[in-house]
């Protein structure tokens, strides 16, 4: 960025490493995320009344959102992205109690799906691969059922604004930028809003006899106004709406997590590489000790081992979420800045939009997929 111009880009679009040091990663424990130095570089090129948006983790958002902060950013507010598909990795304290003590722990069945727990007594390989624990000393039947973190379910994101020169009205008008693109980002629904034609909003049921209403009544389906909250659409999060058999949730904008072809669009003839799904764990990573055994297997059961990805990237972004972000906050044909490009989610993201993308990274094997995702989009776009 120290190499970009004052005022150069329109918006920023990006997901920073979340500080957890995942999968091992080394650049997710750099502590990159909260330097302060490195948003005040993104303040610089960012045109005054530019928006921001950056993920992060539910354990690290705040210290991120601060470093934004006292970079010069206007917090203007958090949007949550919310799913069902979390994997828990809570520790176990009653079998790590037996296990301290050296006893074992009594087997009691076997895990037929870890995912939703349920116990079969089969003896299928499968099932012997994940066996449920009852706890055995005395101590740990004292902490059964205890454990130490909970399902991951939400991702927040911070939605900052670089400060306007003068009123809004006169940023937008020497800047182009400075609001959020809210049409563009309404959710869409049949529900009918009526405006007379010299576009006084009326409701359907209000009565039409005043003599502002003499004009005619014109209706248009524009979507619900758009919130700051998105969800993944999955059976999990939509029965959490009252009357969500009826489409409730319908009101918030949902995309679920990255398919497989959408990481893998553009990169035929990458070599392929084979993760955890979801985690981008190379199976080759997990160690030897009886915990990270156990990891494998319970992913195994739950079907989320040995993915064969071309883009082994271990955060990937959906591009309709990224997509949608762009939108929220990038003027027509803006410019879009991601510092921490990874695979190139939100530059293929901001192509298919009909933004210019400008993308940041520090490693060269991400970047080439990053490249190539994109290139795919500018021939789909």
């Amino acid at each position: 960025m120290k190499a970009m111009g004052d005022n150069s880009v329109d918006s920023i679009v990006t997901d920073p490493p979340y500080e957890l040091g995942f999968m091992g990663k080394s650049w997710d424990a750099s502590g990159i995320a909260f330097n302060i130095e490195v948003w005040q570089e993104a303040l610089r090129v960012l045109k005054p009344g530019g928006h921001l948006i950056a993920f992060s983790g539910s354990r690290t958002y705040h210290r991120m959102a601060v470093a934004i902060e006292d970079a010069g950013f206007q917090i203007r507010d958090q949007i949550m992205w919310v799913y069902g598909s979390g994997f828990p990795k809570s520790h176990n304290i009653a079998k790590a109690l037996d296990k301290s003590l050296g006893v074992e722990s009594e087997i009691v069945g076997y895990h037929q799906n870890p995912a939703k727990s349920i116990y079969t007594q089969g003896e299928d390989e499968l099932s012997k691969e994940v066996p449920p624990l009852l706890p055995t000393s005395n101590e740990a039947k004292q902490w059964q059922g205890w454990g130490t973190a909970l399902k991951p379910a939400h991702e927040p994101i911070v939605l900052a604004r670089k400060p306007l020169i003068g009123t809004v009205a006169a940023n937008v008008l020497t800047h182009g930028v400075g609001g959020l693109n809210i049409d563009g980002a309404r959710v869409g629904t049949d529900e009918m809003t009526k405006t007379t034609s010299n576009g006084v909003k009326v409701s359907e049921n209000r009565s039409m006899s005043g003599a502002n209403f003499e004009r005619e009544i014109i209706g248009t389906a524009i979507g619900r106004f758009p919130a700051n909250f998105i969800h993944d659409g999955s059976d999990e999060v939509v029965a959490l709406f009252p009357e969500a058999t009826t489409g409730s949730a319908a009101r918030f904008f949902y995309c679920a997590k990255a398919s497989k072809r959408d990481r893998n669009e553009g990169l035929d003839g990458f070599d392929i590489v084979e993760t955890q799904g979801g985690g981008g764990r190379p199976l080759e990573n997990y160690g030897n000790d009886e915990d990270s055994q156990r990891l494998k297997k319970a992913a195994a059961a739950f079907g989320a081992i040995k993915a064969a990805r071309a883009n082994h990237h271990p955060t990937v972004k959906p591009t309709d979420l990224m997509r949608y972000l762009c939108r929220l906050i990038t003027p027509p044909a803006g410019i879009v800045l991601d510092p921490f490009m990874g695979s190139g989610s939100t530059g293929k993201a901001a192509v298919l939009e009909g933004f210019d993308f400008i993308g940041i990274d520090q490693s060269a094997e991400y970047v080439e997929i990053a490249k190539a995702r994109i290139a795919w989009a500018k021939e789909n776009a």
